[in-house]
């Protein structure tokens, strides 16, 4: 695509994504986001276009970044550090959700209506599965 893997590094204390480390990763970055300031910030646009054209650039943003992601290199211990951090970051989030759904359930309950996101709750049960699906392929092909 057009941005290429030599001009960034890994976020590994930030969150998830990349960062710049040359001059052109921090030229990329810029060609990405003042543009698309600027047509935000001019009056000229319906919220229609607008839409779509974020639409459409988050999703060229998305597929750029995932691009340069899977190309940067990544020897075995920078694996097992991501796979870790990942690991725990996830049992982080899905402790937040768990007494999300806990607090809502509990609300519920003394207020005697139904207040519950579904959409956690979804989220926790679609983490299960996928987690089961991992390790039953992960399972069968070693």
């Amino acid at each position: 695509m057009i941005g290429k893997p030599e001009w960034f590094k890994r976020r590994k204390y930030g969150g998830w994504g990349i960062m710049p480390k040359t001059w052109q990763g921090w030229v990329y970055l810029a060609i990405i986001i003042i543009p698309f300031a600027i047509f935000n910030a001019l009056p000229y646009w319906s919220v229609k276009t607008r839409i779509i054209v974020t639409g459409a650039w988050a999703l060229f943003l998305i597929i750029d970044v995932v691009h340069i992601m899977v190309k940067m290199p990544r020897d075995e211990r920078d694996r097992l550090h991501e796979a870790i951090a990942e690991r725990n970051a996830l049992w982080t989030i899905i402790l937040v959700l768990v007494i999300g759904i806990g607090y809502q359930m509990a609300r519920s309950a003394v207020t005697k209506t139904v207040q519950v996101d579904y959409f956690i709750i979804a989220a926790v049960f679609a983490g299960l599965i996928v987690k089961g699906i991992s390790n039953i392929y992960l399972d069968k092909r070693n």
